[in-house]
């Protein structure tokens, strides 16, 4: 392992892979685009990894005192395990289960951090929201709708660990203030 990545950073970049991988394949599921695969697909993945490898990574992170990700690692880790093992029962159900995730995932973003984690937990926030309605509503489009903006959130909560490890910029630059703007008169 890389010597200058602390304990912390590693946790953060190990519950960044999880919560990736397991919207990428929630997302891709809801999208319809690969032949065969749907949401219940991704049953397996968000148990395991979204849902217990994500909930250690939780508790690794409290280890570490690093309470925001800890919070969000276990919290999320515990809704995704959650949605593996349960069967809703109904449309309104599983849409009521998906606007109280949204809830979770909208604290997160609010929460701050780096730009990746909250754009990450935005974008998720979107497709929870997405297809909390398309379950009420029984609207198939809005729920693909919501599958590309998880895999949106997946993708860039995938790149913020691979930009971790790999030293990428995980950062976008800031214009300075007054630089740029020219005055005319």
């Amino acid at each position: 392992m890389d010597n200058d990545v602390s304990a912390g950073a590693t946790t953060t970049i190990v519950g960044r892979l999880a919560l990736g991988i397991t919207l990428l394949a929630f997302g891709l599921g809801h999208t319809d685009v690969i032949d065969g695969v749907t949401a219940a697909d991704a049953v397996s993945i968000a148990h395991y990894v979204g849902g217990i490898a994500l909930f250690v990574a939780g508790l690794m992170a409290f280890r570490d005192r690093d309470t925001a990700n800890g919070t969000a690692f276990a919290a999320l880790g515990a809704l995704w395990f959650t949605w593996a093992v349960s069967d809703a029962g109904s449309a309104n159900a599983a849409g009521l289960f998906l606007v109280l995730f949204a809830l979770v995932v909208l604290t997160l973003t609010l929460a701050g951090g780096d730009q990746l984690g909250q754009g990450s937990y935005g974008l998720f926030f979107v497709a929870l929201v997405l297809m909390a309605i398309a379950a009420f509503a029984d609207n198939d489009g809005l729920a693909k709708v919501g599958g590309w903006f998880a895999v949106a959130a997946g993708a860039v909560a995938w790149y913020a660990a691979t930009a971790a490890m790999a030293h990428w910029p995980t950062v976008l630059p800031r214009r300075a203030a007054g630089r740029g703007v020219t005055a005319t008169g």
